[in-house]
């Protein structure tokens, strides 16, 4: 499945069900799940919105998420190819995700995710209810609206919801990216909770004679 593949969910590295690992964030009273992705990663969308599904059925506000840049047009060196992330959705929907992706458009596909990602960065700096409202806000522009996130007005938009004042830099981009590889992150998403870290725990995904299969 190519260079996209291998650094968002590689089939030489399987994806983990992680149900101990949301238990262990949980029963030691952690307050915060780091989580490394792209925007643009259907897997790592599905992998946030079943955590915060998991935090409101266990009643745990506390818990936030901070979701950090992994860019993967950085790590591949070449922009993200929206027609072969709609081709996985295609695959990975009716499989485990039913209620997800209700508005993708290909034609939408953001041609670069440093703009969000360095919202994203911008709103932590504000504190971790803002930076966790605004990354999933640009997730669900994505997949859920069919709304290209690199459209600077698009940006803007968001910023003045949130009340925020700056839209961030590139340079917090890749601050957050040279520290994820410093902390041997792998792709997209790489989920850390206290000393333990795990790769796409939420999903087993597999390709099995060249056909995707996620549980």
């Amino acid at each position: 499945m190519g260079v996209i593949w291998d650094n968002c969910c590689p089939k030489s590295r399987p994806c983990n069900q992680g149900e101990r690992f949301w238990q262990c964030s949980y029963s030691r009273g952690m307050t915060a799940v780091i989580v490394y992705a792209d925007i643009v990663c259907p897997f790592a969308y599905i992998g946030l919105t079943r955590l915060l599904q998991r935090r409101d059925e266990l009643g745990r506000p506390d818990v936030h998420l901070q979701i950090r840049s992994w860019p993967l047009e950085i790590v591949n060196g070449k922009p993200v190819d929206g027609a072969f992330i709609g081709e996985e959705i295609d695959e990975i929907k009716p499989q485990v995700a039913q209620d997800l992706f209700a508005g993708f458009k290909v034609s939408a596909f953001p041609a670069s995710t440093l703009p969000g990602l360095a919202l994203t960065a911008a709103a932590y700096d504000i504190d971790d209810v803002t930076g966790e409202s605004v990354a999933m806000e640009l997730r669900r522009l994505v997949f859920e609206d069919g709304v290209n996130i690199d459209d600077h007005s698009v940006i803007e938009a968001v910023a003045a919801r949130h009340g925020m004042t700056s839209l961030g830099t590139v340079d917090a981009v890749m601050a957050e990216y040279q520290a994820g590889k410093a902390q041997l992150v792998v792709g997209s998403p790489y989920f850390f909770i206290g000393d333990k870290s795990m790769f796409c725990p939420t999903l087993n995904i597999k390709r099995v004679d060249g056909v995707l299969q996620v549980e």
